[in-house]
This record gives structure tokens, C-alpha cells and sequence, in this order.
């Protein structure tokens, strides 16, 4: 008698194409056979023993078993400020600039809850990561695509096109927009840009009066000699901007659920005053084991996880263009957005994944999860040894030689 019960909220949210991926792959492993897996951007390092040590250390003592501070603990606060002044020479005030958060998806969400109202359009760049989005519907909100243009040779937005669409984008959005989602370097394309390109959106944000959300997750994986730029770095960009970061990529601490979103005061009071009412923070010692790793003396990211993802990345382009799938060299985030092979592109993303799973035993995201735009591509997380890129690379190219056969035999 409850079926005339609806839930429009979750009838909004499309269905989660990663499930069925999720669903061959679970089985198959059920069955005995072994998968490579590129399907989650999952570290598969070691958290830094350093960090390790802290957390232990810290839950030894007894006053660090209560609730803690809904914004993170001052001092976790404070090693973001001085993290964003040594990185980027950005000065943020650690009270009302910055907020800690259970992960930036969990910031991300709850600011977005904050701060829209029914009806609000907000601008998303597609493919997105799919919570970029979908957060926005939850809030009954409304989201205005745009297709995100990039060189597929080196992944730079082009940006000439970016602002052109923006631009449609804003026009035609109705009512007007209120918000616009940037995600540099980004997932899943690994697409990135260049300080020149936040001035100018900062510029327009100013002109047109708009919000922007950026999330930098992947800020410190980058190579080939390119830094990642923060929107903060424009002058004025505080007046219309935050953004989002997260220690799960850079300190192989995905599981601990530690992120930030810092920027414009009136967006960080409403992020602080929700959570103030949803939760009352991370557990104390996960917040002071994670100011061991923003500490300036502690770990590196540049010296200890980037050669690994430049490693696995160079290792796998050659590989797989070895077995006659040619992939674009990414400069950052620890991913390759891979075009489908020739031969495949009729398959679609979804259908390609679905046979690379069963006939390969490689697992990886298909783009049309990420977006209409993202059909055409998969994303490969580079989240496997270099033995097992390879084997990947084998068992790819008898599957491309099987495909080959079959075209030709109708």
C-alpha cells in the first residue's frame, strides 16, 4: 500500500552504470579467475608509516575518543593554510577560510546542499566525475552541460573553446546560473589547464556573477615537468571561489576520508554551519595523524608517489600500443583516458568494458558513465604493477585479434 510512496530525490539520479562492471567482475573473481584492475581510482600503496605512526600514537590517549570539531581540529586547519602558502603562495584564514571535511567528495556534497536552492542551474563540464553533477540533483538543483574540449595529443583544455561554450552555456541556462564546476587536473579525461585559464574564468565569474567550485584532487600527481595552478592563485579569486582537496590520492590515505574546502568566506560559513548540524568531524586522531602529512618535513609526494604513477603511465602506453591500442600521454592525475580502439568503436564504452572484463580479464571504467562526451573513451586507473600492465597487455591484444576476426568474418 506504500507504492504510491515516491522518493523524487533518488528517482532523479540516473542509473550507476559502474554496477554493472562491478557485478561481471565480482562474479568472475567468485569463479577463480583472475582480473587486472584499472576500474578505481584505489591507491595500492602503503599509507606513509609516519602517518601511520601518529594515528596509533594519538589514539592511545583517552581525550582523543570524543566528538571532535565538526570543521576539523584547528591544527589540521592550520597545516592546510601553510600547506596552500608553501604550495601556492595563497594566504587563508584557517577559521573562516577553511573547513576539514570526511573526504572532499563528503565537502563537496555537503556545500553543494548548502548553498543551492531548488531550482539553482548549475554548469558542469562533460564527462565529470559523476558526483560533480549528481550532487547538485540531490540538492533539487539543475545542472547545464557542456562539452569539455581538450587536445587529445597532450590533454590541455582548449581553451578558447571553454570559454566560448561557457559563455552559450550561461545564456541559455534558465534561470540564470549561479554556479559553475571546474575539476583541474580532471577526472576522468586527466585534462588540465593553465593559470592564464583561471584568470579568465575568474574574470567572467565576476562579469556574470556566478560561483566557482574547484576541485584539485589531483594536484600533486603531475609530470613531465607540469605544476598543477590553484584558482586561488588569481588575485580576487577568494570573492567568487572555492576549492576542494583531498590527502587520499597524494598520501595514499583514500580509506581515512580526509579532505578540505577552502576559499570564499560566505560558501565556507554555509559548509561549516551544515556540517555543524549533520556531523562532528573525523575522528580526532585520523585529523592529527593528517597533519603529519601536510607538514612541510614530512612526506613527499613528489618524491614518493609520482615516479610510481610515471612509471605505471609509461609502461602501460607502450604496452598497450604494443598490443594496437594507442593511447594520448596524460600530464597529470593518476589515470589514462583512453580512446577505444578503432576496431571497437562501434561497441560503445559500456559494451567494450563489459568484453574487455569477460574476454580479457581487464577491468576498466567506461566513459559513458562519466557523461554522454566520455562515450567514445574508458578510464584506466593506474593502480597495478608493471607486470601486471603488462599481462594486460597481453591478454588485450588476443582480445583485439579475436574482435579483428570477427569483423572480418562477419
Amino acid at each position: 500500500m506504500f507504492d504510491e510512496i515516491q522518493f523524487e530525490k533518488i528517482n532523479r539520479l540516473p542509473k550507476y552504470i559502474f554496477a554493472e562492471i562491478n557485478e561481471i567482475k565480482m562474479a568472475a573473481r567468485r569463479a577463480g579467475e583472475d582480473i587486472i584492475d584499472f576500474s578505481m581510482g584505489n591507491p595500492d600503496a602503503r599509507t606513509p608509516q609516519p602517518i601511520i605512526d601518529k594515528l596509533c600514537e594519538t589514539a592511545q590517549r583517552d581525550k582523543t575518543h570524543g566528538y571532535s570539531a565538526s570543521k576539523g581540529i584547528y591544527k589540521l586547519r592550520l597545516a592546510m593554510v601553510n600547506w596552500y602558502k608553501r604550495k601556492y603562495n595563497v594566504t587563508l584564514d584557517p577559521d573562516t577560510e577553511v573547513v576539514a571535511t570526511m573526504g572532499s567528495k563528503e565537502g563537496y556534497v555537503h556545500l553543494v546542499q548548502a548553498i543551492s536552492n531548488p531550482g539553482d542551474v548549475a554548469i558542469v563540464p562533460d564527462p565529470t566525475y559523476p558526483i560533480h553533477s549528481q550532487a547538485f540533483i540531490l540538492a533539487g538543483a539543475n545542472v547545464e552541460k557542456m562539452e569539455l574540449i581538450f587536445d587529445e595529443e597532450t590533454f590541455e583544455v582548449d581553451e578558447v573553446h571553454f570559454i566560448a561554450d561557457l559563455m552559450e552555456a550561461l545564456d541559455n541556462s534558465l534561470p540564470k546560473a549561479k554556479f559553475l564546476v571546474l575539476n583541474f587536473p580532471h577526472n576522468p579525461t586527466t585534462a588540465t589547464v593553465t593559470p592564464e585559464f583561471y584568470e579568465k574564468i575568474v574574470a567572467i565569474a565576476k562579469e556574470k556573477r556566478f560561483y566557482i567550485i574547484s576541485d584539485i584532487a589531483y594536484a600533486d600527481i603531475a609530470f613531465d615537468g607540469y605544476k598543477t595552478p590553484s584558482i586561488l592563485e588569481v588575485e580576487g579569486a577568494k570573492d567568487v571561489a572555492v576549492e576542494s582537496y583531498t590527502l587520499s590520492k597524494s598520501y595514499n590515505m583514500a580509506g581515512w576520508r580526509v579532505g578540505f574546502v577552502v576559499g570564499n568566506k560566505k560558501l565556507i560559513a554555509a559548509l561549516q554551519s551544515i556540517k555543524s548540524w549533520l556531523d562532528y568531524g573525523m575522528f580526532t586522531p585520523i585529523q592529527v595523524a593528517a597533519t603529519v602529512a601536510l607538514d612541510e618535513h614530512g612526506y613527499v609526494p613528489d618524491e614518493q608517489i609520482i615516479p610510481r604513477y610515471l612509471k605505471r603511465r609509461d609502461v602501460m602506453l607502450e604496452a598497450f600500443a604494443n598490443a594496437g591500442w594507442k593511447m594520448g600521454k596524460p600530464n597529470a592525475s593518476m589515470f589514462i583516458w583512453g580512446k577505444i580502439p578503432e576496431i571497437c568503436q562501434d561497441m560503445g564504452s559500456l559494451e567494450f568494458s563489459k568484453r574487455l572484463l569477460r574476454e580479457a580479464g581487464v577491468a576498466v571504467s567506461p566513459g559513458i558513465g562519466f557523461g554522454k562526451y566520455g562515450d567514445r573513451y574508458v578510464r584506466i586507473a593506474l593502480i597495478e604493477n608493471e607486470n601486471r600492465i603488462r599481462q594486460a597487455a597481453r591478454n588485450i591484444k588476443k582480445f583485439l585479434k579475436t574482435v579483428e576476426e570477427e569483423k572480418k568474418h562477419g
